[in-house]
């Protein structure tokens, strides 16, 4: 199968369903063994497109990853990231608020962690955490302190995607790209892997009570992906829908597209100064002395 990058990102201002995006597509890959040299390939150009970022100093590159429980985010990030200089990539993770950033903006605790120009900043949940699981439990809603003037349920969800966008668009002003992917797991795969969570030892770790309660609102959690695709995916900061119950093939639709967009800034090493020139040829000549 050829892959075609575009069959995965959401239109701007299209409403999507999300039931009607596979969890499964045909993978690109015939054997494990493709797979693996597919992955160190497209591993490799994205080490040397970051080298270039880099060393140009000019853009900033946010991965952001959104997902039902289980469904390969952090696989995704230790897979396609593992080629990437340290120095020049950054991974955060963020579960419940703390009493400080609660009394914050909700985007405040999130935009302290951006990436610097030259460097890859990753996700693992972010922002949207807050159109998200906050919409499908309104309790913690209420437990944030906002003014009570500032809740009404009718209006706020589309005030968040606003304030969301003109960040967004505000960033992409001022050199920072955006990709933003969400897992689409289906509700019987995620099963597979809970039960596998469960029968594996080494996997116990990842599980808990919780995440079965949470299962219990895969419908509300749906509707509030779509409504937040819908609302948030644009031309400069695009989602893209990543069929996830094949972790493999996912794992290669995502270095893929990051790769077309680190390739698409057309990054190139900086060249020197007529100045920095003649002081490396004198240099030069210290050197082999």
């Amino acid at each position: 199968m050829k892959m075609n990058i575009k069959d995965f990102r959401v239109p701007a201002g299209k409403k999507i369903k999300l039931a009607k995006w596979p969890t499964l597509v045909e993978p690109v890959y015939q054997s494990k063994k493709e797979y693996k040299a597919l992955l160190e390939k497209q591993v490799e150009e994205l080490s040397e497109q970051q080298q270039l970022q880099y060393a140009s100093d000019r853009y900033a590159v946010l991965i952001i990853f959104q997902a039902m429980d289980a469904a390969g985010k952090d696989g995704a990030i230790k897979h396609v990231m593992s080629g990437i200089n340290p120095q020049g990539c950054q991974v955060f993770s963020f579960k419940h608020p703390s009493a400080a950033e609660l009394d914050h903006d909700f985007l405040w605790r999130t935009t302290q962690c951006l990436p610097e120009r030259g460097r890859i900043g990753i996700f693992n949940r972010s922002y949207y955490e807050e159109v998200l699981i906050v919409r499908v439990h309104p309790e913690i809603l209420q437990a944030q302190g906002i003014p009570d003037g500032l809740l009404n349920q009718k209006t706020i969800w589309q005030e968040r995607y606003r304030s969301i966008v003109d960040m967004e668009n505000h960033l992409h002003r001022n050199g920072t790209r955006i990709i933003k992917f969400f897992l689409h797991l289906s509700e019987e795969e995620q099963r597979k892997r809970f039960l596998e969570r469960i029968d594996k030892p080494d996997k116990n770790w990842k599980f808990s009570l919780a995440d079965v309660e949470e299962r219990k609102f895969w419908k509300q959690y749906m509707q509030a992906y779509e409504e937040c695709l819908s609302a948030t995916s644009t031309n400069d900061a695009p989602w893209y829908v990543v069929p996830a119950d094949d972790k493999e093939n996912a794992r290669l639709i995502i270095s893929r597209v990051i790769l077309d967009t680190f390739k698409s800034l057309k990054l190139a090493y900086p060249k020197p100064s007529e100045e920095h020139r003649q002081e490396l040829q004198l240099i030069r000549k210290q050197l082999k002395k």
